[in-house]
């Protein structure tokens, strides 16, 4: 499937109009439902393909977000081989008691990947996290940057944040 095929059946399956509280807190007149994109196999295996050619060389570990960036983290890995990480939202307080569930971090290159990224709110608190415990990460890949700021939210703690799509570029897709 090429790029324009992928964001066009992506927009169609995903894009909702309404009215939407974002985790950022803002309001929106749309949406886009990653679980619809995310559920469907045939999209996740070519948006792996596409996140593959954003991944840096050096990677040693993919950290997907709970829980929008763990099928695209866990499609990716099949798709490169690479370990992957399971990333919560603040750690379980039974069993491993972890904050981040499957491959070892610490020393190594940690690619995080999340599914849409508006603030960029979630990138800023798992990084913080994972560089706690030892992970080196400068780059997230997403699906789909919303454009509303989380670029340079991120930016501004030395990530770069490399997308698939833009939202504008699903818009004009769209068409």
């Amino acid at each position: 499937m090429t790029k324009n095929e992928l964001g066009k059946a992506i927009y169609d399956v995903s894009h909702l109009t309404g009215e939407f509280l974002l985790r950022s807190g803002k309001i929106s007149n749309e949406y886009f439902d990653k679980y619809q994109f995310e559920s469907r196999p045939e999209l996740l295996v070519s948006l792996a393909e596409k996140m593959a050619m954003l991944l840096p060389e050096d990677c040693d570990v993919l950290a997907g977000l709970e829980v929008g960036g763990i099928p695209l983290a866990t499609a990716l890995s099949i798709r490169t081989g690479k370990p992957v990480v399971f990333v919560r939202k603040k750690a379980k307080e039974h069993g491993t008691c972890l904050l981040a569930e499957g491959a070892v971090i610490k020393g190594k290159k940690v690619v995080i990947i999340e599914d849409v990224v508006t603030s960029g709110g979630q990138i800023l608190l798992s990084t913080d996290d994972l560089r706690k415990a030892g992970a080196e990460i400068t780059i997230a890949l997403c699906a789909i940057d919303r454009e509303s700021g989380g670029r340079e939210a991120i930016g501004d703690i030395g990530l770069e944040l490399r997308p698939v799509f833009l939202m504008s570029e699903l818009k004009e897709l769209s068409k």
